[in-house]
């Protein structure tokens, strides 16, 4: 009597604890963490069993299959979610990796169409749909990059797919905004530090290449962009010596003095904002050796870090506490 009635009392539990979904998701997880998508399947199959409605059971369930490589249950699985009405960015996300690894670029240009139409600020869907575009060689992919900066402005990915695609082209000063916006948000990606690299080189090859920043501007329709070069411009008798970390940080410096005193209430910018708190803190050079020295002379860099150990520390502690965010409404871009 008593065994029967222990196995009665484990038979509830288990189907009240095992039986959540949430649990059916935890267990499928740390399966999908060590690559045994197999059992993460199983699981998850068992999971739909008790709940065949389930969301997220069912995108983790496509998302194994899709690392599995079993593309036909994948797109199966895709078919049964991104119609629902719950479908969310991460649902068109799912479904347009699906069709991306299918090579099918028709069918993930409608998912993508479709999550944008349902979800117009998702920066994630721009970021990939622009992507896509570039695959195909189709240059329109700029304008889903600037619209996500546009309408998602805390989202890192477009900043990064933007300022490579002007990195490449003529522009003198979205390449420079953009990539100093991603380096700042994602700071310990590798992403983050092949962005470093284009930075100094822009700098170097692009905005003081000519003596007059104006030249060829003449067309430009961004009176915020038009201002930068004309406050930079101003500083570039600095360069007489050549460009390195030490006579960027002091044009840099000069150019946020003058833009406070000339621009910031007509361009409100968080990045100049975030560039004159540091420098009232006193860590604007410490920024600009994190910023340009590892990439022009990693040896002096360490060398500065040994030698100005106290701004070193302050402004790594600050950068570790800070999270860098562009606020909606600052968007200067006009194409």
């Amino acid at each position: 009597m008593k065994i029967r009635s222990l196995f009665f009392l484990f038979t509830v539990l288990s189907s009240s604890v095992f039986g959540q979904p949430t649990n059916y998701l935890e267990t499928a997880r740390n399966f999908m963490r060590s690559s045994d998508f197999d059992n993460a399947i199983v699981v998850l199959n068992r999971g739909l069993q008790q709940d065949k409605n389930n969301l997220e059971l069912q995108k983790e369930l496509i998302q194994c299959y899709y690392y599995k490589r079993d593309y036909t249950k994948a797109v199966e699985g895709v078919k049964t979610i991104i119609d629902r009405d719950d479908a969310d960015v991460i649902s068109f996300q799912i479904a347009g990796n699906v069709y991306k690894a299918l090579e099918d670029p028709k069918e993930c240009e409608r998912i993508y169409k479709k999550g944008l139409k349902k979800f117009p600020k998702s920066g994630p869907l721009y970021s990939e749909y622009g992507e896509l575009l570039w695959e195909k060689k189709d240059y329109s992919a700029i304008g889903q990059w600037e619209k996500g900066i546009e309408t998602d402005p805390g989202y890192s990915g477009n900043y990064y797919n933007a300022a490579l695609y002007y990195f490449y082209t003529r522009d003198k000063v979205w390449s420079l905004i953009y990539g100093e916006i991603f380096v700042n948000m994602e700071s310990l990606s590798k992403r983050g530090a092949t962005m470093k690299e284009l930075l100094l080189k822009g700098y170097k090859e692009k905005l003081f290449a000519e003596a007059d920043l104006m030249k060829g501007e003449e067309k430009n329709k961004s009176e915020f962009a038009k201002a930068f070069l004309m406050v930079m411009g101003k500083q570039a008798s600095v360069l007489s010596k050549g460009i390195s970390v030490e006579t960027l940080t002091m044009v840099r410096t000069r150019f946020i003095l003058d833009w406070f005193e000339n621009y910031a209430t007509k361009f409100p910018f968080r990045l100049f904002d975030y560039h004159q708190q540091l420098l009232r803190d006193g860590m604007f050079d410490a920024y600009n050796q994190w910023l340009f020295g590892t990439v022009e002379d990693l040896a002096a860099y360490d060398n500065w870090t040994k030698t100005h150990v106290t701004e070193y520390e302050k402004f790594s502690k600050w950068q570790q506490s800070s999270i860098f965010k562009i606020p909606p409404g600052q968007y200067y871009q006009v194409r």
